[in-house]
């Protein structure tokens, strides 16, 4: 088995609802601006098969208990720790295309872990990893799409294309 493609049981019949016949096509990034080829790669993909994509802007929740309880986990995340407009950006754009586009902003201890729960609950058909790599740390980067790799629960696919390659030491 392919270390890219995790196969779903075969028995396992995908839930859809009525009228439904693709899942979404999930962009997922961390709190930093989508890569442009993840962008493409996502857009090209929810056109191509006609499925609405949902942008996940995923990030992780600072330990502020006082604001969050006064204020919400919102108002936790300050303004210089997520690029929001760029990643809204990537929505309008796809958007401007007719794709039906939703973004969703994911405040979590651990965000990867809801990234692949919008994924699961969703039933994606394609989930596209895609920070852009000047804006994030590269450990914060590998351990993230090992995560996805080993546990996502559709096709994945990770940008910029090959550079987390099986056995590259980068």
């Amino acid at each position: 088995m392919s270390p890219f493609i995790r196969d779903r049981a075969v028995d396992a019949a995908p839930r859809r609802t009525a009228g439904d016949t693709r899942g979404p096509v999930v962009l997922g990034t961390l709190s930093v601006r989508v890569d442009p080829s993840a962008e493409d790669m996502a857009i090209a993909s929810a056109l191509e098969v006609g499925a609405p994509l949902v942008v996940v802007n995923a990030m992780r929740l600072p330990p502020y208990p006082t604001t969050i309880v006064l204020l919400g986990p919102g108002a936790a995340t300050l303004p210089e720790e997520e690029d929001l407009e760029n990643v809204r950006a990537t929505a309008y754009r796809a958007a401007s295309l007719g794709i039906p586009t939703e973004l969703l902003r994911v405040t979590a201890q651990r965000p990867v872990r809801a990234l692949l729960e919008i994924v699961r609950e969703r039933d994606a058909g394609l989930l596209v990893f895609g920070p852009d790599l000047s804006r994030i740390r590269r450990g914060r980067f590998r351990r993230a799409a090992r995560a996805l790799r080993r546990d996502a629960s559709c096709l994945l696919w990770v940008a910029p294309d090959g550079w987390l390659a099986p056995g590259a030491d980068t």
